[in-house]
């Protein structure tokens, strides 16, 4: 495959999840005020964010490897399944698909009468946070141990769902599930990043706090994903497996 056509598989999905994941968020969580019926609330955001993963890793994973993640490529790499060579292509090609996302997310909400994002909300816009931006309260430490411990795991569930040795064809139900299960964990605490380019793809469009707390939405992220990639080579690797080519 192509690295262009890599790159162009990495930019939709990552738009596909920010749409999808942020735009379940935007729109729908919370449709009709609380209590109406018809909002689909945390549990419904946590499926979006798998539901874009698992069909988008069928669509594109053939292609790029369906990464859709800078965390998740810098983990792979770390694993020894992803070369070293490609991460700065990936990365970008992620963030600015991220960023289309969010602006179709903008454009649309733009549409209803009254639309304004209040930067000075928890999780204005799907955006992640902590402290007073933390949808629970949560502070620094509990985001930071929340984002690696949670990213770090998301890394082994890919790595071992995508090992020669795991049935075939389930890997997108694996990781999609996996990730659905880390929102459910932690979308009270910052509404769920384990993903540097979702969170920086809506932040540009609140400003403020959320582009000042951007940094541990990056740190984070990509410590656990090292950590994870790390752990999944000495625990399951039997050789060269690169994936993504």
């Amino acid at each position: 495959m192509t690295k262009s056509k890599k790159l162009a598989a990495e930019f939709l999905g990552t738009m596909w999840l920010v749409l999808g994941g942020c735009g379940s968020a935007v729109f729908a969580a919370n449709f009709g005020g609380d209590g109406n019926p018809l909002g689909i609330g945390f549990v419904g955001v946590a499926l979006a964010f798998g539901l874009t993963v698992l069909t988008g890793a069928y669509a594109f994973g053939h292609i790029s490897g369906g990464h859709f993640n800078p965390a998740v490529s810098i983990g792979l790499m770390v694993g020894k399944r992803f070369p070293a060579a490609e991460l700065p292509g990936y990365i970008i090609a992620q963030v600015l698909g991220g960023v289309f996302g969010a602006f179709i997310i903008y454009l649309v909400a733009s549409g209803q009468s009254g639309f304004a994002i209040d930067a000075s909300s928890a999780g204005a816009f799907a955006t992640n946070g902590f402290g007073e931006f933390s949808p629970g309260g949560y502070s620094m430490m509990s985001a930071l141990i929340a984002e690696i411990v949670l990213t770090a795991v998301f890394l082994i569930i890919i790595m071992g769902s995508t090992h020669h040795r795991a049935p075939v064809g389930f890997a997108p139900i694996a990781i999609g599930l996996g990730l659905t299960l880390i929102h459910l964990i932690s979308i009270p605490i910052t509404n769920t990043s384990v993903n540097p380019a979702r969170s920086t793809a809506v932040a540009l469009f609140v400003g403020g706090e959320s582009i000042s707390q951007l940094w541990l939405f990056w740190v984070a992220p990509i410590i656990g994903a090292v950590i994870g990639g790390g752990v999944y080579a000495w625990l399951g690797h039997e050789g060269p497996d690169i994936i993504g080519e």
